[in-house]
Order: C-alpha cells, then sequence, then structure tokens
C-alpha cells in the first residue's frame, strides 16, 4: 500500500511540469506553428514551430529600418547551454536549457525525499525556429546574452538601386 501511495505522490509532484509541457505544446498548435511578425505589409518574419526541447519559448521580434531583432528571456540560462545557429532556406534556430532541475547533492542524500515539487524545471529548455525575409543579411546575424534575456539581431540588406531605362519611342 505504502509503494502505491508514493507512486501516487511522485506523480502528482511533477504535474506541474507535465501541465507547463502541455501548455506549450498547445500554443504551438494552436498558432498552427507559423507565427507572424509583421507591420503594414513590409517583409514578414515566419515561425516554424517550437520543435522539441520543452516547447517554443515566447519571442519578441522587431523589425527596426536596419536590422530585425528576435528577443527571448532565457532565466538562469548561461552563454553556454545558448545556441543560434543559422540553417539552409534562411531558417534562424534558437536551442537552450537543459530541461533538467539541478539539485544540490545534500538535498538527495540519505533519507531525504521531496514532498512537494511546484518549480519549473530550472532553467527551462526551449527551441524556436523563423524564417528570416529575403532582406535579412545572413552574414549579418549576431547574438547576445545580457541579464536572461537573448537578443538576436540579423542585419537588413540594403535595397537594391532601382535601375531606370530609356527606351526609344519609334513613330510609325
Amino acid at each position: 500500500m505504502t509503494e502505491l501511495f508514493d507512486t501516487a505522490v511522485t506523480s502528482l509532484l511533477h504535474l506541474p511540469e507535465v501541465l507547463d509541457r502541455l501548455a506549450a505544446a498547445d500554443g504551438d498548435r494552436r498558432s498552427g506553428g507559423h507565427h507572424a511578425a509583421h507591420q503594414h505589409g513590409h517583409a514578414r518574419v515566419h515561425g516554424l514551430g517550437g520543435g522539441g526541447y520543452g516547447g517554443g519559448a515566447p519571442v519578441d521580434i522587431v523589425e527596426t529600418p536596419g536590422e530585425y531583432a528576435f528577443v527571448v528571456d532565457v532565466p538562469g540560462l548561461s552563454k553556454s547551454d545558448i545556441q543560434v545557429t543559422l540553417e539552409e532556406d534562411r531558417v534562424l534556430v534558437m536551442k537552450g536549457g537543459s530541461g533538467k532541475r539541478k539539485r544540490e547533492e545534500e538535498e538527495e542524500g540519505e533519507g531525504c525525499r521531496y514532498i512537494r515539487l511546484e518549480r519549473g524545471a530550472a532553467p527551462r529548455s526551449f527551441a524556436r525556429k523563423f524564417r528570416l525575409p529575403e532582406d535579412a543579411d545572413t552574414g549579418g546575424v549576431a547574438a547576445r546574452c545580457e541579464n536572461g534575456v537573448l537578443t538576436v539581431t540579423a542585419k537588413k540588406l540594403p535595397p537594391p538601386e532601382k535601375k531606370t531605362k530609356s527606351v526609344q519611342v519609334t513613330i510609325a
């Protein structure tokens, strides 16, 4: 009977983490895996879903005259926990975290058992993918992480010069 009780309690203790994962997956499903940020018909940045790794983290996408900026809160993650890559077809990939709770060794010592685990896995893992617009310079992508905020910027290419061509008009 005690073993059954311990199993039930352990399952309930992990319920908040399970609910968080389900909520993240539901958010990706509701957005159709394609979240676009645009301003009045300008270039669009297409999201490609959260992928695995614990789901998608909320991302702010800002377009300025000179660049696109992707801003993600990543509390508790160090620079070495975060990966930013650029895949083929102009796909920006941001990943981070291990998703495992870090506990002190002495806490898990002999005779120690958790009564309740309410804090989510810290740091939480994430993965996000976005297709960059045609005017984004793939060679001008930079990332910085400061005070728990990851900012990835992609410089914009200058607009192509408008070429005018004179056409000879003949009168028939």
